[in-house]
């Protein structure tokens, strides 16, 4: 129990990740960008992303620390690295992971070819973690309580929730007319894994009595609870089969199933002036499928000579009553988990037109496109607590006709020097693109406080005269 608590913990300040794109949302060169804002202004004839490698992102980093705090050949002794990083920490530090495959997708227009409707569609794999930092119970675990005579432990630093998924979704939006672009999408949440424990309190105390120095007594109130939906049947000793492949089976065809939606909004203030605004997994999951529940809900009190809980010269009838006291109870109950909703908002400016080289193509109904834009991004998602929020002021510029350009700076938890830069480029009708944040860390990676890239490969198909 020592151990575990111990590995949450490091988990909880070494990995940070955010599903904050700030380089995709709005960046209309890139089909991607529909899934963080399903009413983006982009157009096309039709297209399709190569399988698996059409959306692939992934984000890591610590809000707190980096690993060259821990694993810097400096001399320093690991543990006291170890406990430095738990001293600096709070058990208000955030940790959310997440990581996506596209696994294929694809556009096309309806409606004939002066139409403004689109239909997109989609799967992709996601995981996702998200944990508050259990600092009470990380020094409990490398220290113990002998010396924190007087100190209360909170347990209810323990909360996190992990998942993995598929989401299968169905996307529609029209420009309504030359100012609005409104769109949606509906999404069937299928889920592998699930382990959530959100709803703890409790405390663990030592005190040492009044009348006798060598008497302590000793308190632990503890209400946990461990929900876990796919996991189990991999803990029983009779398992024998692959577990990477059961949980792929278990993702995309035996899941517990949920049901999500997405919707966004482009508005031109002017032709030149535009608001964008998005709201992303606004869903939930039912969980269903090889269901267990594990509470340790009780109190336990001893007064004796000994304060150190991980003693093995305890006598053994002490943790007999330990365990009558907080039994563990598994439960078989479904429950209902609600995603991390995301919200996006942005504004932006638009300035020096673009003119093409080629012929004028009158017949063209196209907006006008320009060079350059600046503009700012709001970005929340909701959390256990309280939401997780970010800002982003960035830059676009088309270098070429078909080779566009962003870069952006981004203030959150995590991160006050956060400068990312994205390429988009078409060659004929295949698109590449390539976005990377905290581009200022790679100097030096072990001392990154996040990092982060967005990469994949689609087909685009414009209509000749575009």
């Amino acid at each position: 129990m020592k151990s575990i608590a111990l590995i949450l913990s490091l988990l909880a300040g070494f990995c940070c990740f955010s599903q904050n794109k700030q380089l995709l949302y709005n960046f209309t060169e890139v089909p991607q960008s529909l899934l963080v804002n399903p009413g983006a202004d982009v157009a096309y004839k039709y297209y399709f992303g190569i399988p698996l490698l059409s959306g692939i992102s992934a984000n890591v980093g610590s809000n707190s620390f980096s690993a060259y705090d821990l694993f810097a050949n400096n001399g320093v002794d690991f543990n006291d690295k170890l406990r430095n990083v738990i001293e600096k920490s709070s058990n208000k530090d955030k940790t959310y992971i997440n990581q996506q495959l596209e696994l294929f997708s694809g556009g096309f227009r309806v409606g004939g070819a002066n139409s403004q409707s689109y239909v997109s569609f989609g799967v992709y794999q996601e995981f996702d973690f998200l944990m508050y930092f259990p600092k009470d119970v990380a020094i409990l675990a490398i220290d113990g309580n002998q010396n924190y005579i007087g100190k209360s432990f909170n347990l209810a630093d323990l909360n996190l929730k992990a998942e993995v998924l598929s989401v299968f979704h169905v996307g529609f939006h029209k420009k309504i007319n030359k100012k609005v672009v409104l769109g949606g999408r509906a999404k069937i949440y299928s889920s592998g894994a699930n382990a959530t424990s959100t709803k703890n309190s409790g405390f663990i105390f030592t005190g040492q009595s009044n009348t006798s120095p060598n008497i302590y007594n000793q308190i632990i109130d503890s209400n946990l609870e461990l929900r876990t939906s796919g996991i189990s049947k991999f803990n029983k000793d009779e398992y024998d089969g692959s577990i990477p492949k059961d949980l792929l089976h278990n993702t995309f065809f035996a899941g517990s199933l949920g049901l999500g939606l997405d919707a966004g909004i482009t508005y031109y203030i002017q032709e030149n002036w535009q608001f964008t605004a998005s709201i992303i997994d606004l869903g939930f999951i039912k969980q269903s499928k090889d269901i267990e529940t594990f509470t340790y809900k009780g109190r336990y009190q001893y007064d004796g000579v000994q304060p150190n809980f991980s003693s093995i010269d305890e006598p053994e009838n002490i943790f007999d009553e330990f365990e009558k006291a907080i039994p563990r109870d598994t439960l078989y109950n479904k429950y209902t988990t609600n995603r991390p909703t995301k919200f996006n908002a942005s504004i932006q400016y638009s300035f020096k037109e673009y003119r093409s080289d080629q012929d004028c193509n009158c017949k063209s109904q196209e907006t006008r496109k320009y060079r350059n834009a600046v503009g700012a991004q709001l970005f929340a998602m909701t959390t256990q607590k309280e939401p997780l929020v970010a800002f982003t002021a960035f830059y676009k510029r088309s270098v070429f006709e078909k080779l566009d350009f962003k870069t952006t700076y981004t203030f959150d938890t995590f991160s006050n020097t956060n400068i990312g830069l994205g390429l988009s480029g078409t060659l004929g009708k295949f698109n590449i693109y390539a976005l990377v944040d905290n581009v200022l860390e790679f100097k030096d990676v072990s001392k990154a406080n996040s990092m982060a890239f967005q990469f994949g490969l689609n087909f685009v198909f414009q209509d000749p005269e575009e």
